[in-house]
């Protein structure tokens, strides 16, 4: 008892709680980096198939050029890869996960009393995964906000979520998808929020 009358007493002491959440948060940063770093190899992998340079691609991912030539060798020595469609018509789960994650996104920097825009923010710091409940709850609150702002909202933004969710609802029967669920996430994020900028 009295030790713990100190802890509190003493402000240069640091309790068991603190040091775990503490410790909690940094552990979030260190996997959100090593998953980012190895979607990156991906990527790097990716634009290597669609016949960019080592040099460009070293200038968009701030690497030097033998740190690409690296990962562009890895890529060889595997098993050739087909060229990834970037359509949005795809309907595996990780593909639809990233164009909602994309809509989302985009709705939460539009409108500033987004509902989703906690989630979305938990998102990109790695503090939510895409479980099948996460992505319920994301889906929820999308809803919420189509509701709540569709008089400024484009119809886009609606008709993107209808296909977004049928497609989640009645899962494609097969795919054949060769890149991680972390790669075709970011893909389908980017292009699903550059499509609708576009029809905007």
């Amino acid at each position: 008892m009295a030790a713990e009358e100190d802890t509190h007493q003493n402000p240069e002491a640091l309790t068991e709680e603190q040091a775990e959440r503490m410790l909690a948060d940094m552990n979030e940063l260190i996997r959100a980096g090593e998953e980012m770093r190895k979607l990156r190899a991906e990527m790097i992998k990716l634009f290597a198939g669609f016949g960019w340079t080592q040099d460009r691609i070293a200038q968009l991912t701030n690497m030097s050029q033998p740190a690409v030539s690296k990962q562009v060798a890895k890529r060889k020595v595997g098993a050739p890869s087909s060229p990834m469609g970037l359509s949005l018509d795809q309907y595996d789960i990780p593909w639809l996960e990233g164009r909602l994650w994309g809509l989302a996104e985009e709705i939460s920097e539009t409108f500033d009393t987004a509902r989703c825009t906690r989630y979305v923010n938990a998102i990109a710091r790695g503090k939510k995964r895409f479980t099948p409940q996460n992505v319920d709850e994301l889906r929820r609150l999308l809803e919420e906000d189509l509701m709540l702002h569709q008089a400024e909202m484009p119809g886009s933004y609606r008709d993107a979520y209808d296909e977004i969710s049928r497609g989640l609802d009645i899962p494609a029967k097969s795919t054949t998808v060769t890149a991680s669920a972390s790669m075709r996430r970011t893909l389908a994020h980017r292009i699903q929020r550059d499509q609708l900028r576009s029809d905007a």
